[in-house]
C-alpha cells in the first residue's frame, strides 16, 4: 500500500532506533507510544506551550485518551513521519488525529487519536487555555480546513464472530 499524500501538517520525525526493537524484530508497540508523544510535543511548541510557558505560566496539557492502531511494522532504522490534523478543540481541550508513515516508502504505518486537555500544574485541575495559545491553535485549525475526517476516527475494537464475550 503506497499512501502519495501524507494527510496533517508534519510535527514530528525520526527513525527507529536499536532500543525500540522488540522479540519480534521489530517496533515494540510502547514506542508508537512514545514517537508520536514527541510529535505532540513538536505541536505543543508551535502552540507556544514550550519549557518557558510550563516554567513561568504554570500550564501544561495532559493526555486524557488515546487509541492507536497499527497498520504495519517498522524495523530497525526505517525512518517515519509523523503528522497532527486538529478535529476539534475548545477553551480546554484538543482532540487530534495523528498518523506516522513510513517516511521513505509513504505508506501510513499507524493512526493516534488523542484528547489533551489544558491543566494548571499548580492545582493540577483542567483549567481555560490563555488567550494567546488558544488563538494559536485556532489558526492552525484554519490552515487545515479543507482536510477530510480521518476514516479510522473513533473506531472501537470488536470481535466480530467471537467465540467467548463477558
Amino acid at each position: 500500500m503506497n499512501d502519495a499524500k501524507m494527510i496533517g501538517t508534519v510535527v514530528g520525525q525520526g527513525s527507529v532506533q536499536a532500543e525500540w526493537i522488540d522479540i519480534n524484530s521489530h517496533m515494540n508497540v510502547a514506542y508508537y507510544v512514545l514517537a508520536f508523544d514527541f510529535g505532540i510535543d513538536d505541536l505543543w511548541t508551535q502552540f507556544g506551550i514550550t519549557d518557558d510557558y510550563l516554567e513561568h505560566e504554570k500550564g501544561s496539557t495532559f493526555a486524557v485518551e488515546c487509541h492507536i492502531e497499527y497498520k504495519s511494522e517498522l524495523l530497525l532504522g526505517d525512518p517515519y513521519v509523523i503528522t497532527s490534523q486538529l478535529l476539534a478543540y475548545d477553551e480546554k481541550r484538543v482532540h487530534q488525529f495523528q498518523r506516522m508513515y513510513h517516511a521513505e516508502r509513504k505508506h501510513l504505518v499507524a493512526t493516534a487519536e488523542w484528547m489533551n486537555l489544558h491543566v494548571s500544574l499548580e492545582t493540577r485541575r483542567v483549567t481555560p487555555w490563555p488567550a494567546k495559545i488558544l488563538e494559536s491553535i485556532g489558526a492552525f485549525a484554519t490552515t487545515q480546513h479543507d482536510q477530510t475526517r480521518p476514516e479510522y476516527l473513533g473506531k472501537k475494537m470488536v470481535v466480530k464472530k467471537p467465540l467467548y464475550t463477558l
